[in-house]
């Protein structure tokens, strides 16, 4: 593979895995389905039970009003719980309705079972490819991550 055209390819590789996965994953859906973001704050709090708006909004690096928006939304829809901080009234804490994590955990099922059956279809090779490059995937989201910070 030609160094200069490496990055490109990776890059076009990643977000083609990555489109498809919620293509399939949205054809099962038997409910609206929730946009990129609305899933990126909902995981976040699934993950950080409690943050807030502000430290959401720097975390996805969004604008904080975007995400308010964003949690105005899925309040409505009932998947996010809005409590107060008790260490400052004035902010709010996000948490997961029972019905988001529900949804999140059904979602990460469909989620396994598809790309657990496409792994099976590859040969021996292929997967043993993949598993080695899981370290090096994670290292480049935590060097982009960085780099995100910084800027």
């Amino acid at each position: 593979m030609d160094e200069e055209t490496f990055p490109e390819e990776l890059a076009d590789a990643l977000v083609g895995v990555q489109r498809l996965l919620r293509r399939r994953l949205r054809a099962g859906l038997t409910v609206p389905r929730l946009r990129g973001a609305e899933v990126e704050l909902l995981r976040l709090v699934e993950s950080r039970p409690g943050i807030g708006v502000s430290e959401a909004a720097k975390e996805l690096h969004l604008a904080g009003n975007s995400v308010s928006t964003l949690v105005n939304q899925l309040a409505k829809e009932g998947h996010l719980v809005r409590e107060t901080d008790p260490a400052d009234r004035r902010a709010a804490r996000l948490l997961l309705t029972e019905q988001a994590e529900a949804r999140l955990s059904d979602w990460k099922q469909r989620r396994v079972a598809l790309v657990g059956r496409q792994l099976a279809r590859l040969d021996t090779a292929e997967q043993e490819a993949l598993r080695a490059a899981l370290p090096a995937l994670r290292a480049l989201a935590v060097t982009l991550q960085e780099e995100a910070e910084e800027s």
